[in-house]
């Protein structure tokens, strides 16, 4: 009987060898007359054990990484296809400590299934929520995603039930669904681990998103710079509609709903919702204004439902496990899980699935491990480029909406970039602004200009010139581009700035050698 090998076909894990390593074990199976099956999942989120390979074995699976080329032919002579020790032996995947802690319902069978093999997705309770959904009607599936409690996790936070029933209630003679996986904040790579690791999850979500609003047309808006998530989620579809979960009659019903892929070139302000279907239209990508709200006036002028991955991603475990299931975890307002990113100068970094309510403190140091580096932690980033810096003092502030919100911060799209010791804040306030003055698109003047004057002052204060005057001329322009701004770009940028200045005025004050020179 065939061994059953996994190696990840995860963007991630390709990055550091996983082609090479997938074709050496297959190359040394045919070399010693060994009947070997590779598996090409997507990855665990495991970041450090990359490339991380398994064995089935006896109904487990045994885990081996990180996995180099050269260490392939020690593992065949070692017996790793019997699941024999090895120095990169991490025993049962499920129970390596980063994996085991997590409550994994979004990423379930990420890393556990192949992507393409939908009677891998149905065997792992997959279809199950839309086999429930095209069985109720329209009104009651809101419903449900109300109940739940499902926040947009996308950056925004917003009630995903509401945005849905909004879509439902407006009238007109098409309506779309369109899932924003312009994934372009630093430190976050949860939408393309699921578009690669287990696309028909969205596929699932976008139908049920359909079904439910009345839409019959669904887009995947993505960037250029995923081209395995865009080949995987196009490969996906086409199996989708052969197998009737998208087309004319989904799943046999009465509903019809397809999806189609659409590549933006990678304009970070494309992540804002009116300035990706101004793209999607095939018009320049800058903001609208609001009102009119895209869920009345959005696609081709027509009502839209607008999602982040992960927020349709989380709709089938909803409609297949119930709404109360789905509310209990979680703290306050923020209901279910959230997939956190740890990204930047940490040991084990990677995409750690949890109910909200962990705090900073335990993700860095508990889960994550501390730096890599072995210094100490300086600074976190969560939300992006237009997150907050918080400071150790903060570190206990747990994961949901509102307790970030309090503490000037945002849990955006949920990556957080470690930082220690030998960080400048200053530098990583100047990036925030030349960041928005790059990425602008243009629409309104606080972005616009206020993100390049920003540059100007913060370099101002980095020569010594005036620092009190300058500190209080930058505070004073973060709060004309936070309330004039047309879009977080602009209105966000003065989160990273005003608490880079506010938790670390030591990096904003002038040195002795240009006090002296003064």
């Amino acid at each position: 009987m065939s061994v059953v090998v996994f190696v990840p076909g995860d963007a991630a894990a390709i990055a550091v060898g996983a082609d090479k390593v997938a074709k050496a074990i297959e190359q040394e199976a045919v070399a010693r007359g060994l009947d070997v099956t590779i598996v090409r999942n997507g990855s665990r989120g495991m970041l450090w054990l990359e490339p991380l390979v398994e064995v089935r074995t006896d109904h487990q699976r045994l885990a081996y990484g990180p996995v180099k080329v050269s260490d392939v032919a020690g593992l065949f002579e070692a017996g790793f296809l019997d699941g024999a020790e090895h120095v990169l032996s991490c025993g049962q995947t499920k129970d390596i400590p980063f994996l085991a802690r997590q409550t994994r319902l979004t990423f379930s069978r990420c890393g556990v299934t192949d992507p393409l093999s939908l009677s891998d997705y149905r065997h792992y309770q997959g279809l199950k929520g839309l086999e429930k959904a095209v069985a109720m009607t329209p009104a009651d599936i809101v419903k449900q995603v109300t109940d739940s409690g499902l926040r947009g996790r996308g950056g925004a936070g917003f009630p995903t039930g509401i945005k849905w029933k909004t879509v439902a209630d407006a009238a007109g003679p098409q309506k779309y669904i369109v899932c924003n996986a312009d994934e372009g904040d630093s430190g976050t790579f949860s939408d393309r681990m699921i578009m690669e690791g287990d696309p028909f999850v969205l596929i699932e979500g976008m139908a049920i998103a359909g079904i439910a609003t009345g839409a019959t047309k669904g887009y995947i808006y993505t960037r250029s710079e995923y081209p395995h998530a865009v080949r995987t989620m196009q490969a996906a579809i086409e199996i989708a509609r052969r197998e009737h979960i998208l087309g004319p009659s989904v799943l046999g019903s009465a509903y019809s709903f397809d999806i189609e892929v659409r590549m933006g070139a990678g304009a970070y302000v494309c992540g804002e919702e009116t300035s990706l279907l101004n793209s999607l239209e095939g018009k320049r990508g800058i903001v609208r204004a609001k009102p009119p709200l895209p869920a009345l006036q959005g696609l081709f002028g027509r009502p839209t439902v607008v999602n982040n991955v992960i927020s349709l991603a989380s709709v089938p475990v909803i409609m297949d496990r119930g709404a109360q299931f789905y509310r209990d975890y979680g703290v306050g307002r923020s209901h279910g899980t959230i997939p956190i990113q740890l990204a930047g100068n940490i040991k084990h970094g990677g995409l750690y699935e949890t109910a909200f309510g962990v705090t900073l403190r335990e993700l860095i140091y508990d889960i994550g491990g501390g730096t890599l580096s072995g210094r100490p932690v300086k600074a976190v980033q969560v939300g992006g480029p237009l997150g907050a810096y918080f400071p150790p003092s903060l570190f206990d502030t747990v994961f949901d909406y509102e307790a970030f919100a309090a503490k000037d911060g945002l849990i955006g799209h949920a990556g957080v970039v470690v930082f220690d010791d030998t960080a400048d804040m200053l530098k990583q306030a100047r990036f925030a602004m030349e960041f928005c003055a790059v990425e602008s698109c243009g629409k309104c003047t606080p972005c616009r200009i206020g993100s390049t004057r920003g540059v100007e002052t913060v370099e101002r204060i980095a020569a010594g010139i005036e620092p009190e005057r300058n500190r209080a001329l930058l505070a004073d322009l973060c709060n004309t581009m936070k309330f004039g701004s047309l879009c977080a770009l602009g209105g966000f940028t003065p989160y990273p700035v005003m608490s880079a200045m506010t938790h670390f005025p030591e990096d904003f004050a002038p040195t002795p050698l240009i006090e002296a020179a003064e």
